[in-house]
């Protein structure tokens, strides 16, 4: 006589993972899809750099960096850099009450 057969559950369907983005907008010149980031995991460097205004930012890199990390990082920067600054108005078409002169 034979083993029965057993009975195995089918597995679930895997997920499609998502990509993440590669290309992403200057925070200097504003140009969408300008900044590339890099990561050399040799001599663990990563580097995102505008192609447009030649601006970049680099920064250590481990196993688990991502490019959006190098660019979340590249904001942070920035945003620390500036904090306290005030911005100047852009249009001299309004005055200090806001109003259009």
């Amino acid at each position: 006589m034979g083993k029965r057969k057993s009975t195995r559950a089918k597995s679930a369907p895997k997920k499609k993972v998502e990509k993440l983005e590669t290309l992403f907008c200057c925070p200097f010149c504003n140009h969408a899809g300008s900044v590339e980031c890099t990561i050399d995991l040799k001599n663990c460097i990563a580097e995102a750099a505008c192609f447009v205004c030649k601006e970049s930012y680099s920064t250590k890199a481990h196993a688990l960096t991502e490019p959006i990390d190098v660019y979340g990082e590249w904001i942070d920067e920035c945003e620390k850099a500036n904090e306290g600054v005030e911005q100047a108005p852009r249009d001299s078409y309004y005055d200090d009450d806001g109003e259009y002169a």
